[in-house]
This record gives C-alpha cells, sequence and structure tokens, in this order.
C-alpha cells in the first residue's frame, strides 16, 4: 500500500494495514514543497513555550529567537538582484544556532523562529536537507533555496565526511546570498562530528560553518517526563493485536520486519511512510543489535513524534531499545531522544480505546 493512504481505509473490522507493505515516493516538487514544520509544531509559538523557571537559558533562549526572527523579517523581501548576487543580510550574525539536551523545546523555538519570520522560508530536518540536496543536485537546490529569508534545520549534525562537506559548502553558500539559518542540535557546532568520524581531518570546515553561527544553550530537564508516570509497560501479542483492532487506521508489524524494511526507504521517506496512521503497533520489540539499524530507528521514531502518533508495542520496552554499549558512544545523545520521544507516544497509547483500564 502506498505511504500517502488515508487512515479512514482501515476502517474497525478490518485486518489492520502494516507499514512494511508500504513504498512512499516522495519526488522533488513534494519535497520542496513539504518544507514547513510537521504536524506537531504547526501551531506552536514562542507565547507557547513555558520556560522552565529552574532553568534561566530556557527564557534567554525564547528572547534570542525573538530576536533573530526580527531581524530577519525587518529585511523586507529580496529583490530580484538580491537573490541573484546575495546581500540583504540582517545586522550580526546570519544564523542561530539552539544546543542543548533532548527534551529542552530546541524544535519548539525552532518552528517558532519559522512561524514569526514572514515572507519565504524553508524548514525541515537535517536528513531532509541532504536528501533534497541529493534529488534536486547541489547547484539547482542552492538556487530554490537562496530565495529565502530563512532556512530552519532540525536535528542538525555531521555524522559523515560527506555531510560535513556537503552541508558545510551548502550553507556558505546561502549564507552568502543573504539567507538567515536557524538550527538546532545536541552537539556544539565545533565538537560536530566527535565520535562519528575523523573529524580532526574536517576541522577547517567544522570551524568555518560554526564562526557563522551565534549559539544559544538551552539547559533543562526532559520536559516530556517532568511529573508525568512512566510509559505503561509492553502488552502481551494478542492485547496488542486487539488494540489494534480496535482502532481504525492502526497498523501492526513485526518489530524485526518493520527494520527490515526501514532499510529499504531513504530516512526523508519515514514521514510519509506513517501519513495517515492513528496508531502504531509493534509485536516483539527488542534491543537493536546494529548502529546502522539503530539509527534508523531513531529517525523512525522522530517521524513519529513529529505526526503525534501513539506507539504500542508487545515485547521489550521502548526504553531498552539500546544497548548499554549504543549509549556510550558517539549517538548516545541521539538514541536517548528517541527514547525520550518513543516513552512519550507510549504514554500517548494508553488513551487510545484498546488500552487496557
Amino acid at each position: 500500500m502506498h505511504g500517502s493512504i488515508p487512515a479512514r481505509r482501515y476502517a474497525a473490522g478490518m485486518s489492520a494495514a502494516r507499514l512494511v507493505d508500504r513504498d512512499p515516493v516522495i519526488g522533488a516538487e513534494e519535497l520542496i514543497a513539504e518544507l514547513a514544520p510537521p504536524p506537531r509544531f504547526g501551531d506552536v509559538r514562542f507565547a507557547t513555550y513555558v520556560p522552565n523557571p529552574d532553568e534561566p537559558s530556557q527564557a534567554a533562549a525564547v528572547a534570542a529567537g525573538e530576536g533573530f526572527a526580527a531581524r530577519v523579517g525587518d529585511r523586507g523581501e529580496k529583490s530580484f538582484f538580491q537573490r541573484v548576487f546575495g546581500g540583504g543580510k540582517p545586522a550580526g550574525k546570519s544564523g542561530l544556532y539552539l544546543d542543548g539536551g533532548f527534551g529542552v523545546g530546541k524544535t519548539h523555538l525552532l518552528a517558532s523562529i519559522w512561524h514569526a519570520v514572514p515572507g519565504s522560508k524553508a524548514y525541515g530536518t537535517f536528513v531532509e536537507l541532504t536528501n533534497l540536496v541529493g534529488a534536486l543536485g547541489f547547484r539547482e537546490a542552492v538556487a530554490r533555496l537562496s530565495g529565502h529569508r530563512l532556512l530552519a534545520i532540525d536535528e542538525f549534525e555531521l555524522d559523515d565526511p560527506g555531510d560535513t562537506m556537503l552541508v558545510t559548502r551548502l550553507l556558505s553558500e546561502l549564507i552568502d546570498a543573504g539567507v538567515s539559518v536557524a538550527a538546532t542540535s545536541n552537539t556544539l557546532p565545533d565538537k560536530l562530528g566527535e565520535g562519528r568520524f575523523a573529524a580532526e581531518d574536517f576541522l577547517r570546515e567544522i570551524q568555518a560553518l560554526s564562526a557563522r553561527f551565534d549559539v544559544v544553550r538551552v539547559d533543562g530537564p526532559d520536559y516530556r517526563h517532568r511529573g508525568l508516570p512512566d510509559a505503561p509497560p509492553p502488552m502481551a501479542d494478542g492485547a496488542l493485536a486487539a488494540s489494534a483492532a480496535a482502532v481504525p487506521g492502526s497498523t501492526v508489524d513485526d518489530f524485526g520486519a518493520l527494520c527490515g524494511h526501514l532499510a529499504t526507504l531513504h530516512p526523508s521517506r519515514y514521514g510519509k511512510l506513517v501519513d495517515g496512521v492513528a496508531a502504531v503497533h509493534l509485536r516483539g520489540v527488542r534491543a537493536l543489535s546494529g548502529q546502522d539499524v539503530a539509527l534508523r530507528v531513531v529517525a523512525f521514531a522522530d517521524r513519529l513524534y513529529d505526526r503525534a502518533i501513539p506507539v504500542v508495542v508487545s515485547g521489550e520496552p521502548v526504553s531498552a531499545l539500546f544497548t548499554d554499549e549504543m549509549l556510550r558512544g558517539g549517538y548516545r545523545k541521539k538514541y536517548l531522544r528517541a527514547v525520550s520521544r518513543l516513552v512519550a507516544l507510549s504514554r500517548d497509547a494508553a488513551s487510545l480505546p484498546g488500552a487496557r483500564a
């Protein structure tokens, strides 16, 4: 089944759909059209961000985001001359980089910046941005994006040398053309790539990129779990099937088979894979065995969270997905973010019609 099939097709009483049967395709024009915040962040604004009173950096980050958005917005629309030859840059650095742990609201702030800036703008994850360049070609991507006032990049990270060279060149050209860039990350810009590849070999490129940004730190505990109960324990397989049958628009997949299916899709297609799904049911969840599989699950969890899709599991709890060895490695923050988001989605599933009392 195609990834864009609407949820109403899966009426109660029919066999639950499977994600592994979907093979979503996204064309270059669709990639361009979808460069906007995902549904979870479609209505957020600076005013809806509630800073933790015990973490002054959060209120400071709101102020920094508001100031940056105002400077970008005050530029006015770029003229044809500016779009072609550059210029029209706001005062100060052209980039704002929100650094901090998971669950402190960085994506909320990034989406708020995007909403506050009028005119032409683009928003996407780092994976979506690199895939866009691959789909359009470098020169065409620069041409398409250089007409914008703002490019907002969520989950910014340099995981391999190819990404480092591609993105540093892309952002340098866009900033030189007058595009402002806002980004979120769990890693300071001058530490990008550490623990993942020989980042010292690309130190000049990384430092040149980091010099383009004002860095704003956002500290605090994970708001998704502050004062909230733990996620419900995994269900038995029979209860999981009953839950799926009770929720129209659900999918049910064997966890191992889904992990295998994710390997056949570019991560930029994971969002469309779950479009129209009311709840995702995963049978036989277990700890992941390889770093490549784990990183795909991270990207998949992010797209589920973007769309606020509840997650129901049998087998092991989602908090056991990543091994201790993984959590000691260079992708630790990514894995912890995924656990945080999946636990929140599992908690959301407790209110589904098929959930146990």
